[in-house]
């Protein structure tokens, strides 16, 4: 089947048709970089990946663009704190963050732009939305007016009636309607600025997305990503913006966001002193771990992280390399495989957790599969699979080597097979049955070899 994407302007559940099949193009909202990377950072960016993986499949071309907001209030209160440049700080967070995706083996996307390389484009696309008659001037602030565009809240459902409102206008009071929102701020003097045409200031928030993205792509783009809670305003305001400054185009054609990360069934904040960040858990948890229990859910959906999930994910992740490590003497068909079902469930709205059960479903026909001709097919179409939701790009006994030391149940498992080991010496072949069950109760299954008893989780 054709890719199918749930577009959140439409609602609905769309065929993907790109403006240019030649040329794909994606842009996803990246962090604000004044800390580390939590796990609802991690997400959008897995997510993602794997759109990016799928689409490089499917396309000749595809340019991906993930940004780093680099100007922000918060950015300069760190600085300020720590009395150092806003660039510190911020290229100190951009190499965790890279770090820390790395680690999650999410692939670098084409471009990474930063804000402040791109403030003269804000500054033009600025320029253009007052010429058209879409921003005011306002307390050295330049504002984009709401009722200037028509559809302003469509991407949300929220109509200018109920901003109105729910609006706090004592905050702003220069603003002609309490939605409109900054374009360009003052700033004062122990705050980063640039010179423009209105005086000394900075961004607002944003105008910094539409612009990076008409520098590097132009007036439209085919996909915008981002986690679903950048939906509104931010997104909503990008419409605005990128529409009124180059009216006659369609701004975005897809809008793909994906759902919240809850933690142990709540919501994580740090008033909950909740946070998990993805360089604290990859300390106990290996990252592809990580990565498939982010893609244990569709990416609509919220997901629950807890350090259940967690070792489900490991488990599962045992289990499949457990079939890599039964095919390692097989080289996979150069044909390819049984891919076709992993796919399908991918062009379907990203559905990793019926792709994540196709590939089980491979692992279990890797233990079942009698001929080499079809063990190959298999072990092509898991590398395959493997390839498109980034997962199993390791080598099996490296994987058992290095995730075993912080697995919670290794010592319990390593005591039962010595206490099997040793019943079977003795000739004890009932109490060795009897541990080797108790280990398969644990999801846990032996291979006696030459070279020793090697485990596994069960396909």
């Amino acid at each position: 089947m054709a890719l199918h994407l749930t577009n959140t302007l439409s609602g609905q559940t769309e065929k993907f048709v790109p403006a240019n099949r030649e040329h794909i193009s994606l842009y996803v909202c990246g962090p604000t970089v004044y800390n580390f990377a939590h796990v609802g950072n991690a997400r959008p960016a897995v997510v993602f990946d794997v759109l990016y993986r799928l689409l490089k499949r499917t396309y000749p071309r595809v340019t991906y663009a993930r940004n780093f907001t680099d100007i922000d209030d918060k950015i300069n209160a760190a600085a300020e704190t720590a009395g150092v440049p806003i660039s510190q700080i911020t290229n100190t967070y951009i190499e965790a963050y890279q770090e820390d995706m790395a680690a999650l083996g999410v692939l670098v996307p084409d471009i990474e732009p930063r804000v402040t390389d791109h403030v003269s484009d804000i500054i033009d696309m600025i320029e253009d939305l007052i010429n058209n008659g879409h921003a005011y001037a306002a307390e050295n602030h330049i504002l984009f007016d709401v009722n200037s565009f028509e559809d302003y809240g469509k991407l949300s459902g929220r109509s200018l009636d109920d901003m109105r409102a729910g609006a706090r206008v004592e905050v702003a009071p220069y603003k002609r309607n309490a939605a409109d929102f900054v374009l360009w701020k003052p700033s004062a003097d122990n705050q980063p600025a640039w010179c423009s045409p209105w005086g000394r200031g900075r961004p607002g928030w944003h105008i910094e997305c539409s612009a990076m993205i008409g520098k590097h792509f132009g007036r439209s783009i085919d996909i915008h990503g981002g986690g679903q809670d950048l939906i509104f305003p931010h997104h909503e305001n990008e419409i605005a913006q990128g529409t009124c400054a180059w009216p006659g185009e369609t701004y975005c054609r897809y809008w793909i966001h994906n759902g919240f990360v809850t933690i142990d069934g709540g919501k994580m904040s740090k008033s909950l002193g909740n946070v998990r960040l993805v360089r604290e858990l990859l300390e106990d948890v290996p990252g592809e771990a990580i990565r498939f229990a982010l893609l244990s859910a569709h990416y609509r959906s919220s997901i629950d992280l807890s350090d259940r999930s967690l070792r489900d994910a490991r488990h599962g992740l045992d289990r499949l390399y457990g079939a890599m490590r039964e095919l390692s003497n097989i080289e996979p068909s150069d044909e390819g495989g049984r891919l076709t079902p992993v796919l399908t469930a991918l062009e379907d709205d990203l559905n990793t957790p019926v792709a994540i059960a196709e590939l089980f479903a491979l692992a279990k026909a890797a233990f079942k599969a009698t001929t080499s001709e079809e063990r190959a097919a298999i072990k092509a179409s898991m590398i395959d699979a493997g390839n498109l939701l980034g997962l199993l790009n390791a080598d099996p006994e490296i994987w058992f080597t290095s995730t075993s030391e912080t697995d919670p149940e290794l010592p319990l498992i390593k005591r039962l097979i010595a206490d099997r080991e040793a019943a079977r010496v003795a000739g004890d072949f009932g109490e060795a049955d009897r541990l080797r069950t108790v280990l398969l109760t644990m999801g846990v299954l032996l291979d006696d070899s030459p070279d020793g008893t090697l485990w596994r989780r069960t396909a």
